[in-house]
């Protein structure tokens, strides 16, 4: 009964929550659909409103467009706050255009004042809601502006518009209401149209004529007419006119009109009166003072990305060409400004490509925002950074380097120098003679001798502008050539600077920058960055002069000149790495050592090429090869460093005892060299005289190459068949190496051409003839590679543009093509020129690009390059893979290119007959002052020609030339043996046989004998004849003969 009744009770309660549930939920809908209902009317209500309005504004205009009765200010004013209360984007932007249009006709009717629009400004009831209206449509106006494109012509006619609807009402001088008795109303009317201007810059002005300006001349070809531009560049200068040009409104103008590409270039061409006006304010100097305070130089930076700052830099440098009163009286703080900012963008300028960069076309590598729509305007803000370069500044902020005088003498320039050499002597014409007009009078010698303080005014404005201009070079990586011609465009600054470097500290040069390395002040930057400057502009200088205007006409140097050059810069290169500076070095003196560095290389280049310094010039005296050797040894970095850098500063002789060295250590730890308790393994191979070239390549290009690095004998088997008499103790091998270097170096093979004029060797662009032609040059290259290895001289005279590139010098920053092609062909290069008709495309699409002024060095360069390695690039990769792979070519880099060709072919001198008596060893009863040996030293010095005491050299040693060391270094060493009988029949020195040969006691006449050889000892064998004569006819027939070791 209980649990019933608690469950009907329960029921009930459910079904009453419900109920009442329910009836709230009705309640609810109800509530909502009357909510709806609503909104909707509300809704269909405003849209009949702003429909009624739009068709009474559509009256208003249509009737004002065919009616010729004037409108009232007050119906204008009236009509313009209905279409801000009903305005809403594209819908009434015609309606707009047309209240524009009425207010701008309001204003143009003469003696009306109701019709003037401002006259709605005198009304004290609607003073402050006219200037509201004012506001709100100046903004539309803006806003609108930005969406605009002024290359369209439909937007360019609303651009202009808008933009005299800003005219209008941001400056009261066209108001004609103020005319006559108005003027008493203009202080109050410019506070008003002040007061516009300041809620423009609130909500974003100077951004949408940043805007609009960007659209109309970020590109090649500006879409601004002359108009437009004066009316944009008006209301950008105005507000700043009027704050009497407030940091805020300057800070403004700089961010976002200075920073518009090209800007003042478009001023300077098509709006010549904005630029008076420019000039009438002195806003460089405003500029440039605002700039000079470092915080709002870097407020400035900030805000602009890479490229926008590029173009403010760009605007300031040609504004301050333009203002050259200004740029002199503001040149300290120019150069600062011009400097923080560059400093500012080299922050961000990166030595490689990365995830983190963009590249730019000036800046390269750059880890900030590149905006590529501003790609196109590129061009022209590089013509503008140009101008900081360009004569006009350099001879201005040069003045006090510039204006010095250097001392001159009226003889003539001497067409030689005593360490000039006439071997190589190439007379061209000049290829650069109109960028470089020079003066043919002579000037002393300029050399260190100090004596100007270095915290002088004078030396801290030269050093503040050398690091201006450094630090361009470093930061707009891709125009670095540019700045650097333009710095030698004029004759005297460089040598100018270089006196003015002369002159610093008590002593003047070294010291003082030697001191400055350990010393990290300002005032020691300031004057590193001088040397880094100089060094780097006299390198770009030299490569570019020919050695006519070197040597001969010595443009902006004079010989004696580069020899104190550089020996300053050997010694300061030197200094740094001994000192350990270089090892330790980071940042700016990195940069420093590799600038100083540079340019030391380039003379040194030069002078190996053709010499203009004395012998032992590049030496230091105070340098001992013995204690570089204990440092190697014991593996000191500094040592490490000079071979590397400097290797010049040793004697030749050394580094080549020491690369003898390095072969010596390779061989040991490859086991290539006897010992006490293994001998290494040897390879023998079987060669036909007849085929020698066919039989070397079969057998020798497949060998692992530490097994060509290894022993190699041969056995020459002669045209009959027969195995010639011989044991090949290197000897052998010597005289096949020599011979199949002599076959494929042979012009008359193809494989190999010769240059012009000298007559030296380099790939030839046609061995494509050839089959297996690239297998074959890698093959040479082996050959050679292995002659170099053993210490063989051979003789194979090579173009330096080909020796190079084997030592890999055309992948420095210090090579030049134009500097090696007259190694090539000298007439070629001498013709260059005019050269009228290209077969090759040197550059994709090249063949429909003409050859101009304005291209002409682009073009010898290209065409240079073309000669020298695009037409044998697959040769000489070959080669150079094959020479490589014996030779490792960091041994090759203490060696220059000359010293590199005599390393290979030995050197060109005469034979030195005395010192190879002193290192003969005499046998078979033979000593010095036996009357044959006399006779034999005495033919050879006054009978025999240079030609045949090669070939004699080449018979008993297999080899034409001497060693590279003198014959102190032949091994073994060369000896002279008396023989009595053949060489078959020779059993070897007895008792009885040497003491007949002391004392000239003969067996019998032996007059029919020849001389023999056996080239694996350097041996000579000789008999002991009777008369001079006799020995000098026999031993001239014998050397004559190529016969090998079948001599008898």
């Amino acid at each position: 009964m209980f649990s019933t009744t608690q469950t009907s009770k329960t029921q009930f309660l459910d079904k009453a929550r419900a109920a009442r549930e329910e009836r709230k939920g009705q309640k609810e809908r109800e509530r909502a659909t009357i909510q709806i209902q609503a909104v909707v009317r509300r809704y269909l209500c405003r849209c009949r409103l702003l429909k009624k309005i739009r068709l009474e504004i559509d009256n208003f205009f249509d009737i004002n467009e065919t009616c010729l009765s004037k409108r009232s200010a007050l119906a204008i004013f009236k009509i313009a706050r209905k279409l801000l209360f009903v305005f809403h984007g594209k819908e009434d932007k015609e309606r707009l255009q047309k209240l524009c249009r009425c207010i701008l006709n309001s204003m143009e009717v003469d003696n009306e004042p109701k019709v003037w629009y401002v006259s709605i400004a005198l009304s004290k009831d609607l003073t402050l809601l006219w200037i509201k209206q004012v506001k709100d449509l100046l903004w539309l106006c803006c806003e609108f502006l930005k969406q605009l494109k002024p290359d369209v012509l439909q937007d360019s006619k609303f651009i202009t518009l808008y933009l005299t609807m800003l005219i209008t009402f941001t400056d009261t001088s066209n108001w004609k209401i103020l005319r006559g008795k108005g003027e008493a109303l203009r202080p109050a009317m410019n506070h008003i149209c002040a007061n516009i201007m300041g809620n423009l810059n609130q909500k974003g002005y100077y951004t949408v004529l940043q805007i609009l300006l960007t659209n109309g001349l970020a590109r090649s070809k500006p879409s601004l007419s002359k108009a437009t531009l004066t009316a944009i560049f008006t209301l950008a200068l105005r507000p700043v006119i009027a704050a009497q040009f407030s940091d805020n409104l300057l800070r403004s103008f700089l961010l976002h009109v200075m920073s518009v590409p090209a800007l003042v270039t478009h001023l300077s061409t098509i709006v010549p009166e904005c630029m008076a006006m420019v000039h009438s304010n002195e806003l460089l100097r405003k500029f440039v003072l605002f700039l000079s305070r470092d915080e709002q130089c870097g407020d400035i930076c900030v805000c602009l990305e890479g490229s926008h700052t590029l173009c403010l830099l760009g605007n300031l440098i040609y504004l301050a060409y333009l203002s050259e009163k200004v740029l002199e009286e503001e040149t300290n703080h120019f150069i600062s400004v011009l400097t923080a900012v560059l400093s500012y963008c080299q922050k961000y300028v990166s030595q490689k490509k990365s995830n983190l960069t963009h590249w730019h076309p000036v800046l390269g590598w750059f880890s900030q925002t590149v905006d590529y729509g501003m790609n196109e305007a590129m061009p022209l803000v590089t013509k503008q950074l140009q101008y900081l370069w360009s004569v006009r500044v350099i001879r201005m902020l040069f003045h006090d380097v510039l204006s010095k005088k250097l001392t001159e003498v009226q003889d003539m320039v001497p067409t030689h120098t005593p360490f000039s050499t006439t071997s190589n002597n190439i007379q061209v014409k000049n290829l650069f003679r109109r960028a470089f007009q020079r003066s043919a009078s002579m000037r002393s010698i300029l050399k260190p001798v100090g004596g100007k303080r270095v915290d002088s005014p004078e030396v801290k404005k030269v050093c503040s502008i050398c690091v201006l201009y450094q630090t361009a070079l470093t930061t707009l990586t891709q125009i670095r050539l540019q700045i650097l011609t333009g710095l030698t465009y004029l004759d005297d600054l460089l040598p100018k600077l270089w006196a003015f470097i002369c002159e610093l500290g008590p002593q003047g040069g070294l010291k003082l920058f030697l001191e400055c390395l350990n010393n990290d002040t300002d005032e020691s930057k300031r004057l590193l960055a001088m040397l880094m400057l100089f060094c780097d502009c006299s390198r770009h200088l030299i490569t570019i002069l020919d050695d006519i205007e070197v040597y001969e006409e010595q443009v902006s140097f004079k010989l004696e000149e580069l020899v104190t050059i550089s020996y300053f810069l050997n010694s300061f290169v030197f200094k740094m790495i001994w000192d350990g500076i270089q090892e330790n070095a980071n940042g700016e003196q990195l940069e420093l050592f590799h600038s100083v560095h540079g340019w030391l290389m380039t003379l040194y280049e030069r002078d190996s090429r053709r010499r203009f310094a004395p012998e032992d010039h590049w030496l230091r005296k105070d340098l001992k090869p013995s204690l570089i050797f204990q440092d190697l040894d014991k593996g000191r970095k500094r040592a490490q460093l000079l071979l590397q850098y400097i290797p010049h500063t040793i004697p030749h002789k050394n580094r080549v005892l020491l690369f003898r060295n390095m072969v010596t250590k390779e061989k040991e730890s490859l086991g290539l060299v006897e010992t006490s308790s293994a001998s290494p393994h040897v390879i023998h191979v079987t060669i036909r005289r007849s085929r020698m070239l066919e039989d070397g390549y079969e057998q020798l290009r497949r060998l692992p190459i530490n097994t060509m690095k290894g022993v190699i004998r041969v056995k020459f088997v002669n045209d009959l068949g027969v195995d010639e008499a011989g044991i090949d103790q290197d000897g052998v091998f010597k005289e096949f190496l020599e011979e199949i270097i002599k076959k494929v170096f042979d012009p008359a093979l193809n494989l190999f051409k010769t240059t012009s004029g000298d007559e030296r060797l380099y790939p030839s662009p046609t061995s494509y003839i050839h089959e297996n032609h690239l297998q074959l040059f890698e093959f040479v290259g082996k050959m050679l590679g292995k002659a170099v290895y053993e210490g063989i001289v051979v003789d194979v005279p090579f173009a330096s543009f080909f020796l190079s590139q084997v030592l890999g010098h055309h992948h420095s920053t210090l090579y030049s093509s134009i500097d090696e092609l007259p190694s090539l062909d000298s007439e070629f290069y001498k013709n260059l020129t005019s050269i009228k008709l290209v077969c090759h495309e040197l550059v994709p699409g090249g063949k429909t690009i003409g050859v101009t002024n304005e291209n002409k060095i682009s073009y010898i360069h290209l065409m240079a390059h073309f000669r020298m390695h695009t037409q044998v690039k697959d040769q000489t990769v070959a080669f150079i893979r094959g020479f490589r792979s014996i030779i490792n070519p960091e041994w090759l880099h203490m060696f220059s290119t000359p010293e590199v060709q005599r390393l290979i072919a030995g050197d060109n001198a005469e034979i030195d007959l005395e010192d190879l008596k002193k290192h003969t060893v005499y046998y078979g009863g033979f000593h010095g002052s036996h009357r044959v040996i006399a006779w034999l030293w005495d033919i050879l010095a006054h009978d025999f020609t240079g030609e045949e005491r090669a070939m004699f050299l080449k018979f008993v040693t297999s080899c034409s030339r001497p060693p590279l060391l003198g014959f102190a270094y032949l091994k073994p060493p060369f000896s002279i043996r008396c023989v009595e009988v053949s060489d078959d029949q020779d059993t070897g020195d007895t008792l009885g046989s040497v003491l007949r040969g002391f004392f000239t006691i003969r067996k019998k006449e032996p007059g029919g004998r020849l001389p023999t050889s056996s080239t694996c000892f350097n041996l000579l064998k000789l008999p002991n004849y009777s008369k001079k004569s006799i020995l000098r006819e026999k031993l001239r027939y014998a050397i004559s003969m190529n016969t090998g070791f079948e001599l008898s």
